[in-house]
């Protein structure tokens, strides 16, 4: 069985823990309602894909 040769330091093991970071979502405009929608991922506003309807989206009533 392997075992480490050396400790690793503090600070080698914190600056390796460091480049965990969170990427900014990458957003495009609908083709169908200009909306911003996360890519890859039907829009939320008009239900559209790909350039086809994926799903229905049912109106919401207005108050």
């Amino acid at each position: 069985m392997a075992l480490p040769k050396r400790k690793t330091s503090k600070c080698r093991k914190r600056s390796r823990a460091a480049n965990w970071k969170i990427s900014a979502v990458g957003l495009v405009e609908c083709p169908k309602c200009h909306e911003p929608v996360q890519s890859h991922r039907v829009c939320k506003s008009c239900g559209s894909y790909d350039g086809k309807q994926a799903i229905e989206i049912k109106e919401k009533k207005a108050e």
